[in-house]
């Protein structure tokens, strides 16, 4: 026993993290799946129910169209903030890892949004794209481009793509540094070798840089999609629970929000425990399985020089 303990002491140095995690990360999704199986009257539990709650989310009139809603709408938050992450972004940490002078001061500017909270952001972007006093508003007009001035967060067509550039403004800090990091790490033997065979600057970043950075594309991908299918808080700042107007702007966490805890811009009354729980599971599940087959794809692709 004594043998056993030594062989095997780093176990607990690795105890308070476990139990750490199990208090807050495994105890709250078993305990939304163990609700979500349930009927509940309020806040009180009823009756096991299977997976009726499940199928409510899924099937049912008053729910349906607000889920599949709200997961498209965040499947169009994920591929518009990767497209533009993985063109924009990518093009801005090229430049920036180029050895010239005031790169260190663009990518300070290009980070800055990103430590900011997601409720600053929210509220100081509400403020410049108010359209009677908004900052952005008084400038397109005193540039004669008064016929630009929309209220882009109060149409139904804009209100999306304009939270989903909100987003991307305050995010694009951060894959702009891994994208960096991931270009400073390719051995400068590789690019002289490249360009002792003939290869120009363009032929260098297709044949050369880009396949060796496609793991940390991957891995920035798949960041991105777990903080964009959690994504609330900018919406909620920004447009309220119900994902205004009228749900143009409702991803899933919102509505899990609204239906576990009302609609506070409405303020309607608690919704079901149950059904919420539902979601939330089913937002696990969408997350989990798509971050397990991008780990695999991100192995499959990983480069050892």
């Amino acid at each position: 026993m004594n043998k056993w303990l030594k062989n095997h002491i780093y176990l607990l140095f690795l105890l308070p993290g476990l139990l750490l995690y199990g208090a807050f990360m495994v105890y709250p999704l078993l305990s939304a799946l163990v609700y979500s199986l349930f009927s509940w009257d309020g806040l009180v539990r009823g009756g096991f129910s299977g997976l009726a709650n499940f199928k409510t989310v899924l099937t049912g009139v008053a729910y349906k169209e607000r889920f599949w809603g709200a997961f498209l709408h965040n499947c169009l938050f994920f591929i518009i903030t990767f497209g533009l992450q993985t063109t924009i972004g990518l093009y801005l940490a090229v430049k920036l890892s180029r050895k010239r002078p005031g790169m260190e001061f663009f990518q300070t500017v290009y980070f800055t949004p990103y430590t900011l909270s997601m409720v600053v952001v929210g509220y100081l972007w509400l403020q410049l794209l108010n359209p009677t006093w908004g900052a952005l508003t008084q400038g397109l007009r005193m540039v004669g481009l008064s016929g630009w001035v929309h209220p882009w967060l109060g149409q139904k067509s804009t209100a999306l793509i304009t939270v989903i550039l909100v987003n991307f403004w305050r995010w694009i800090g951060f894959p702009i540094l891994v994208f960096k990091a991931g270009l400073m790490g390719i051995p400068v033997e590789m690019n002289e070798a490249a360009i002792v065979d003939g290869a120009n600057r363009a032929q260098i970043f297709r044949y050369v840089t880009l396949p060796l950075l496609i793991p940390t594309i991957t891995m920035v991908t798949i960041l991105t999609f777990i903080w964009d299918f959690n994504a609330f808080d900018l919406v909620f700042v920004m447009q309220g629970s119900s994902g205004n107007p009228h749900y143009a702007t409702d991803l899933l966490a919102t509505l899990f929000y609204r239906t576990a805890f009302g609609d506070s811009t409405t303020g309607g009354a608690a919704g079901e425990i149950g059904i919420a729980s539902a979601i939330a599971v089913l937002m696990f599940i969408i997350i989990g399985v798509a971050s397990y087959f991008g780990i695999k794809q991100m192995q499959k692709k990983e480069v050892v020089y």
